[in-house]
């Protein structure tokens, strides 16, 4: 049986995590059921308690992303909290108070509290009810107390900081001792530019199913093993694998497996290790895209657009096309100097466009300079789609560049 509880925040204010706090220290001390965050349509957190028959050290349900299909509820226990926890504070050096600038629902979110539990520190929360702006931010770096700081943020987080001009907001970034980016590959340029700022990033890879972020600068946290896999596809292992989904059983998935006493989960992702032992993330199994027979990376032609001094961000995606059985189709967000805040679209042969909208000049570029890669349907606009922590929309996207190309 499964029951829940929800709590308002002040009128234009942060969420109250109080109860939450409560519900996962209860569950961390085996003293309550699993917990499950959420927030409601007026902001409010709510609270859920959730049975998990056959696991008795559950301590939090967390649902994946949901960025290519229906959500999962993970089932994450003491023992994979835990590990994760001290792993990160090993790597770290050391423990310390905890930012929350991302939705508490999620994993990155909940780590945040689990984290600052085991530290016993108090968490502070940033005022996420209009949105992420530096001077929330900024705002809510300032009450920080503890000379020791932390907090977790995606690509677009750190770059909407990065480009604010307050000397307030880079001020409260390098105060933090270190700034976890994960959620979202980081571009070169992005990272470049934070350290040039002096800002201390360290890129986080993991997921829902590994208790969050396990891979720090392309290396396991301690007690963590990464594999690739012959199909490419990486392979993550140790105390901070989840106990698996709740909805079905592991067999059934294939996702999570037992070898020699090492608990695995198998991810969508493809990738490399050095030999350093440096692991290499090179994109999502899925997204190869056969088009006219060719295979195209849809991750390396994202990174090939990226290079456009006009793009600021990029989504690849094949669509279904009668002609090729699938086309390589683009949304691309323009960079701040090269869109009127209005979308535009161009498909093969561009016609009906006005020469000077912008995706027309783009993919005739694109065209000359990468031939059989470019995209043959482009749609501009301001921003890519994102979910609400912070990862691409990439079901949302996907049906609009197909929608697009279906009309051209």
């Amino acid at each position: 049986m499964n029951s829940e509880a929800s709590f308002t925040p002040a009128q234009g204010g942060p969420l109250n995590i109080e109860p939450a706090l409560k519900a996962l220290a209860a569950a961390l001390h085996g003293e309550g059921p699993a917990v499950e965050l959420s927030v409601g349509p007026d902001g409010e957190l709510v609270v859920g308690h959730v049975e998990t028959p056959g696991c008795d050290d559950a301590v939090a349900v967390v649902r994946t992303s949901g960025s290519t299909g229906t959500p999962k509820a993970t089932l994450l226990t003491v023992e994979s909290l835990a590990a994760s926890s001290m792993a990160t504070a090993l790597r770290l050096k050391g423990e310390g108070q905890w930012l929350l600038a991302l939705p508490v629902q999620f994993v990155a979110g909940i780590q945040v509290l689990v984290r600052s539990l085991f530290a016993g520190t108090r968490p502070w929360v940033m005022d996420l009810s209009g949105g992420f702006t530096p001077e929330a931010f900024t705002a809510a770096a300032l009450e920080l107390t503890d000379e020791i700081r932390f907090t977790s943020l995606v690509p677009t987080q750190l770059q909407r900081l990065l480009d604010d001009p307050s000397p307030d907001t880079l001020a409260v970034l390098r105060r933090f001792n270190a700034v976890l980016l994960g959620g979202a590959p980081a571009s070169p340029a992005l990272l470049a530019a934070a350290r040039d700022a002096g800002v201390r990033v360290v890129t986080t890879y993991g997921s829902a199913e590994t208790s969050g972020g396990c891979i720090y600068d392309g290396y396991p946290l301690e007690g963590v093993s990464v594999r690739v896999d012959t199909d490419g596809r990486i392979l993550l292992g140790g105390d901070t694998v989840a106990a698996g989904y709740i909805e079905a059983p592991d067999e059934e998935t294939g996702t999570f497996f037992e070898e020699d006493g090492v608990r695995w989960y198998r991810t969508s992702d493809l990738g490399s290790i050095d030999d350093d032992g440096r692991l290499t993330v090179l994109g999502r199994a899925d997204d190869v895209i056969i088009t006219g027979g060719v295979k195209v990376s849809a991750g390396h032609v994202q990174e090939q657009l990226e290079k456009s001094d006009a793009v600021a961000a990029a989504f690849v995606a094949g669509v279904p096309s009668a002609e090729w059985g699938q086309a390589v189709a683009a949304y691309v967000a323009l960079a701040a100097a090269g869109t009127d805040g209005n979308e535009g679209t161009a498909g093969e042969g561009a016609g009906g466009q006005e020469p000077g909208d912008p995706a027309v000049v783009l993919q005739e570029q694109w065209q000359r300079q990468l031939g059989v890669l470019a995209p043959k349907t482009v749609l501009t606009a301001p921003a890519l789609r994102m979910l609400p922590n912070g990862k691409p929309d990439r079901l949302a996207m996907t049906a609009e560049l197909s929608a697009l190309h279906r009309g051209k």
